[in-house]
């Protein structure tokens, strides 16, 4: 495993042309946009103090579904919808009484999601060298809005799950980049702060990076992040030079 700070042989990346970035988690603070208005609704349920705790089942729930989703085969439903099914199994895991009103109020949040603070500065300054794309589970009309009024970077392309019809981690979704982008898969690298993300692209021939935002440990899994990196400043950092 490559650890942040360890040295790395000179022009390692040297063949890397594009990065393929996931967004929802890595460059888009879910946490952040989300909690304080489900804090809110708590509060006016009753249940103001399991804010945090439903906020973390839901983002693990969420998951649980996708991986359903492409598990079951039963069509692709997408990715708000897999939040909306999350987030009702987390409400009423903790007893939380809600309306369709209340879930709607909330799931309207994710169209005003905000970047973290150091991702702009980091991919302008990547774009000088790299060809720059969207990969994630979201959407393609979700990731249109969200790149054009809520990130505001002009990445060189998105590329939306929906093409292939199931979630990442499954390979298709990373070979599916590289054949639009394309690129061999070496010559990509992607940048995830979800280690089943980085592990998907690496048993695929990707490289990947692995941004460390929450202090969570890698997979058990021989397919190991190239780099691991607090920040999208220190990518820059690292793939620059």
């Amino acid at each position: 495993m490559a650890e942040r700070g360890s040295d790395l042989p000179t022009g390692a990346f040297d063949r890397v042309t594009t990065l393929t970035f996931d967004v929802f988690g890595t460059v888009l603070d879910l946490g952040g946009s989300l909690t304080p208005p489900l804090a809110q609704l708590l509060a006016k349920k009753g249940a103001a103090d399991a804010a945090n705790q439903v906020w973390a089942r839901w983002r693990d729930r969420q998951r649980i579904e996708q991986y359903q989703d492409t598990l079951l085969m039963m069509g692709h439903s997408g990715y708000t919808e897999a939040a909306r099914r999350a987030l009702l199994y987390s409400l009423r895991q903790f007893g939380v009484p809600f309306t369709d009103d209340d879930v709607a109020e909330l799931m309207a949040v994710w169209t005003e999601l905000k970047p973290f603070d150091d991702c702009l500065v980091g991919l302008e300054r990547l774009k000088a060298r790299f060809r720059l794309v969207v990969l994630s589970n979201g959407e393609r009309d979700f990731l249109e809005h969200l790149v054009r009024n809520r990130i505001r970077f002009p990445f060189d392309e998105i590329v939306s799950v929906d093409e292939v019809g199931v979630f990442k981690p499954h390979p298709a979704v990373y070979r599916r980049a590289a054949l639009r982008c394309r690129c061999e898969p070496h010559e990509l690298m992607l940048i995830s702060s979800n280690s089943f993300d980085v592990m998907g692209a690496r048993a695929c021939g990707h490289r990947g990076a692995w941004v460390d935002r929450y202090g969570l440990p890698f997979e058990e899994t021989p397919y190991r992040p190239d780099l691991v990196v607090k920040d999208f400043t220190e990518l820059a950092d690292r793939l620059l030079g």
